[in-house]
């Protein structure tokens, strides 16, 4: 066998675990480069710290990074988006049964899907429902009382925004994508998280890993590395959040897309279609 190279570099840290960093290039800022240093030195990192080639600064830990852990959860590593993630149908629709002006098709995706965010959050923000779709509510349903559970133990949790959240797109770098392939089939694709729900879990656990750490005089190389030790109580209650967060996302892509495809159906836009779920509907914000 010949010699194979490796695809990714090593960087090797005198007090932790090494980083392998597929990065060859792509440049990798100092910032980042020292919050995975910071990082691989944790005593619970397992083996190494994997960095992707989109690896750049974040709260803490990096986005786009991979950090297997034992024994302790880190919330900032897993960050406030918790459970975004990717979902892609394919159709069987051609490039060229769409109209040459795609408009009608973006305006029946835009009226099925609420998007963006106004009055901070508040009432009438165009985000959110306003009277929450049959479908919406009954899949809420099914999700509230694992949350009601969770707040009971965390009340501080519970600010509204969740039912009427739920199969809506959000901010940021969210987006709702009618694209092609190589063959020039149609797909539709998404990119959508737990939205203002999962953020608050987010935050709030990170705050509370912070405060454990004060409590417990545990020096860290940056305080937002804050972490649950495993066997104790908020790194199970940590762990649950997460859970149903990453569930919830998952029901909030998929109730889009099923919107998503409803309105393009009903757009008198294109010829009647199939829409197909591919292996496409996973998470990168995740435990």
């Amino acid at each position: 066998m010949g010699y194979e190279e490796k695809s990714y570099d090593v960087i090797e840290v005198e007090k932790g675990v090494p980083i392998k960093a597929w990065t060859k290039g792509v440049p990798l800022e100092d910032q980042a480069r020292a919050q995975l240093r910071n990082v691989a030195e944790l005593p619970f990192v397992f083996k190494w710290v994997a960095a992707m080639p989109d690896v750049h600064w974040g709260i803490g830990a990096t986005v786009g990074s991979v950090i297997p852990t034992k024994g302790a959860i880190i919330p900032a590593a897993v960050g406030v988006d918790i459970g975004c993630g990717m979902m892609a149908v394919e159709t069987n629709l051609n490039a060229r049964d769409l109209p040459d002006n795609l408009k009608g098709i973006r305006t029946a995706i835009e009226k099925a899907v609420p998007h963006g965010r106004t009055n901070h959050g508040g009432r009438g923000d165009v985000g959110a429902w306003q009277t929450i779709p049959a479908r919406n509510a009954e899949a809420w349903q099914k999700l509230k009382p694992r949350y009601d559970a969770i707040l009971e133990k965390h009340p501080k949790l519970d600010r509204g925004n969740h039912a009427n959240h739920l199969g809506t797109l959000g901010t940021g770098n969210h987006f709702i994508e009618v694209c092609l392939d190589e063959a020039d089939t149609v797909w539709i694709m998404l990119h959508s998280g737990s939205r203002g729900v999962g953020n608050r879990m987010g935050s709030y656990f990170i705050e509370v890993a912070r405060k454990d750490m004060q409590k417990f005089f545990v020096n860290l190389p940056d305080v937002d590395l804050a972490y649950f030790p495993e066997h104790t109580e908020h790194f199970d209650d940590y762990v649950e959040a997460v859970e149903w967060a990453q569930d919830y996302a998952r029901r909030n892509r998929d109730l889009m897309m099923e919107q998503i495809v409803g309105a393009v159906r009903t757009s008198a836009e294109v010829p009647p279609f199939t829409a197909e779920l591919k292996a496409i509907n996973c998470h990168h914000n995740y435990v």
